[in-house]
């Protein structure tokens, strides 16, 4: 199966002079590869900001050598290379490949990090050139037929060649001079002069926002090619300023454009059940394996640990320790999976590149400074328009490290979004609502901000009432997240289950929004499932009726929420669920692993508690000893040991004996509690 190379990760360091190879070709053809290869490098439009005087004459070199491999190919007699010949031009062919990669790195590479690089790309350039030279010096003209034109040159681009000296534009000494000073103003928490900061960006081609962005993107990208920690944290700082610059000189100018990102998600897809993370249900981006062999997304998995838990959420078992191991081979086989249904796949996003990067003073206070200037801006905002653009640019930033959300708390940006939260701003500028909600559902991926945003007058309300009457599906699904996030704390949890807007606002998102937003919801509940005195308010609102309901196109969501309701339900719950036993065991017959196991585990409690007039509709299933059967032959080890449990009690019950209800349950009896916010924020 043909994969392309950009469903894997990209490389982390360009290739070394040593990687590039001669296509080892015979004459004529080789001199062919030659002039396309020139006349590919000749293509390439000088560089317009750094670097002109190189890119121009690496360019012309390249122009004029192709009119030789051109005169070579016109006169094929001249064509039968001695071996040293083929040698010199394998060895030219070499040289070509890396000056066109060089063109090619500096074209499409981050600006700001050319500038910091200057000397070494300069030098790197003199250095192909003397290569160039050399090859040039002993070049068999006695051996090969040229017309006196071609000839004449040749011994012209040699001569070029041997004059070379490593150029660096005092221009371009003095702009990268103008950085460095305002990274260390920056350090010291001096904002910079505008207009200087405006000039330093536009002479780097940056021209609107537009620009920046991209700009921030290759900075992010950058990172992956660098080896040592100081050119990585080197690196952040100049994604702060140049995140900094964007806002203070661009503004907003494409904030109030709507976000589609989550329509592209994978949410509309059927995705194959090992290529989901147990604690999300979610497309795994970066699987790693835990100390006890399960695997999960990295980013789940890490907001598990990082939130005292010491356990395995699937199977229960204590982590001897908690190291992370790569699963490459299914990190590969998702990459594939996801190229065959024509979808995104980056193993790990832009921003958690930046995250593993040790932060500098200079990024931090270029990340506050960014923040003040937004906040004020937004304080003083006298249009929606206006407050839009700010608050998608809040929203973007709050996307992007934990300092970034620290700040934007801090500056008391979270009163302030309060505002846009109501159905009024809702039904005039639906953009904002969004933009505003999902801003503090990022804002509360920080444990710190869960508290400020409960603390925070309204702002609680504001997100109930987005859940209830919010003017898009995205805002309500944002709004449950947000839930979500905040059910995280027990106290949180408590408080959250005891009102009745947010389980009537997540049953009915539940029921009748998209799959994306019914997704969101659906965790959101079964957070709150994790407290018993929730549960009987959920089973009061109709929570077995709706995941019922949603039980045909997400049953793995459905069916663990139905497996912790029953758990803690009581009677009430058992006897809810009892119209819901043949769809359990669909779902044991045609399920993923995941979902058979809480299949089993949910009618192994409904039959211990709801006794015999349980197991008799469960005994009606045609062929269910044979399902459980297969239950037992494969999938999880839990899933195993619950069919086990459910054979035994159909054939107690089938026997007239007891049904051993007071057996307690097993530790493996661990119900997978989606913890953090890994799926929605990394959407939102």
């Amino acid at each position: 199966m043909a994969v392309s190379p950009h469903a894997f990760p990209p490389r982390k360091r360009r290739p070394s002079a040593g990687a590039f190879v001669s296509p080892k070709l015979a004459d004529i053809n080789l001199v062919k590869s030659l002039l396309s290869l020139s006349q590919e490098i000749s293509s390439f439009k000088p560089f317009q900001c750094l670097l002109k005087r190189n890119s121009v004459s690496a360019i012309n070199k390249s122009k004029l050598l192709s009119i030789l491999f051109d005169e070579l190919i016109k006169n094929p007699a001249s064509v039968f290379f001695s071996p040293s010949t083929l040698l010199c031009f394998e060895e030219m062919y070499i040289v070509l490949q890396r000056i066109k990669t060089l063109l090619e790195d500096c074209s499409n590479g981050s600006k700001m990090w050319m500038l910091m690089q200057i000397q070494v790309l300069s030098n790197n350039f003199h250095e192909l050139t003397l290569e160039l030279s050399t090859l040039l010096d002993i070049f068999p003209f006695k051996e090969i037929e040229l017309s006196q034109d071609v000839e004449e040159l040749v011994v012209l681009v040699r001569r070029l060649c041997g004059k070379s000296k490593p150029v660096v534009d005092p221009g371009d000494v003095f702009l990268r001079r103008e950085v460095l000073t305002m990274l260390d103003r920056i350090e010291k928490e001096i904002v910079p002069d505008q207009l200087k900061l405006k000039k330093v960006i536009e002479d780097l081609g940056l021209r609107d926002g537009s620009s920046c962005r991209e700009e921030i993107e290759s900075l992010q990208d950058e990172i992956q090619n660098q080896v040592d920690e100081k050119s990585k944290s080197d690196i952040v700082s100049l994604i702060g300023l140049v995140r900094y610059a964007n806002c203070v000189l661009f503004g907003s100018s494409t904030a109030s454009k709507p976000d589609h990102r989550r329509q592209k998600s994978t949410s509309d897809l059927t995705i194959p059940a090992d290529f989901r993370c147990p604690i999300t249900l979610e497309l795994m981006r970066d699987p790693v394996v835990v100390a006890t062999g399960q695997t999960y997304d990295r980013e789940s998995i890490n907001l598990w640990i990082e939130s005292g838990h010491s356990t395995c959420p699937k199977t229960g078992q204590t982590l001897i320790h908690t190291n992370l191991i790569p699963n490459r081979a299914l990190r590969n086989l998702i990459a594939m999976w996801c190229r065959e249904q024509g979808i995104p796949f980056e193993t790990v996003g832009n921003n958690e590149k930046v995250n593993s990067v040790k932060g500098t003073k200079a990024a931090f206070e270029a990340t506050k400074m960014t923040v003040s200037f937004l906040v004020n801006k937004l304080s003083g905002s006298q249009t929606m328009e206006a407050a839009n653009g700010v608050v998608y640019e809040l929203r973007a930033l709050s996307k992007t490290d934990s300092d970034s959300r620290a700040c934007i708390a801090e500056a008391g940006a979270i009163p302030i979004l309060v505002r846009y939260l109501g159905s009024s701003v809702g039904l005039e500028h639906p953009n904002l609502q969004v933009n505003a909600v999902t801003t503090i559902l990022n804002l509360s991926i920080l444990e710190a901000n869960k508290t400020r945003i409960v603390e925070t007058d309204g702002a609680l309300n504001g997100v109930i009432e987005v859940l209830r009457s919010g003017a898009t599906w995205e805002a309500k699904g944002n709004a449950a997240a947000t839930i979500f996030s905040l059910s995280g704390i027990h106290a949180y949890r408590k408080g959250l289950g005891r009102k009745t807007r947010v389980i009537k606002g997540l049953l009915d998102l539940a029921k009748d929004g998209p799959t994306s937003s019914q997704k969101d919801a659906l965790v959101a509940i079964l957070n709150l499932a994790g407290d018993r005195e929730t549960v009987g308010r959920l089973v009061e609102g109709g929570v077995i009726q709706t995941v019922s309901g949603v039980m045909d196109e997400l049953p793995e969501e459905a069916v663990t929420i139905l497996e912790a309701v029953t758990r803690r339900g009581g009677l009430a719950a058992i006897a809810a669920a009892f119209n819901i036993i043949k769809k359990l065991g669909v779902i044991l017959r045609e399920g993923s692993d995941n979902g058979r196991e809480s299949a089993a585990a949910t009618l192994v409690t409904m039959c211990r508690k709801g006794g015999p007039e349980m197991v008799a509709e469960l005994a009606v299933i045609p062929g269910i000893e044979r399902i459980i059967w297969e239950v037992m032959g494969g999938g999880t080890a839990r899933g195993r040991r619950k069919a086990a449990t459910l054979l035994r009690i159909l054939r107690r019950w089938a026997a007239g004996l007891d049904l051993d209800t007071n057996n307690v349950v097993d530790s493996s009896d661990m119900i997978t509690m989606t913890v953090g916010t890994s799926r929605t924020i990394l959407q939102a």
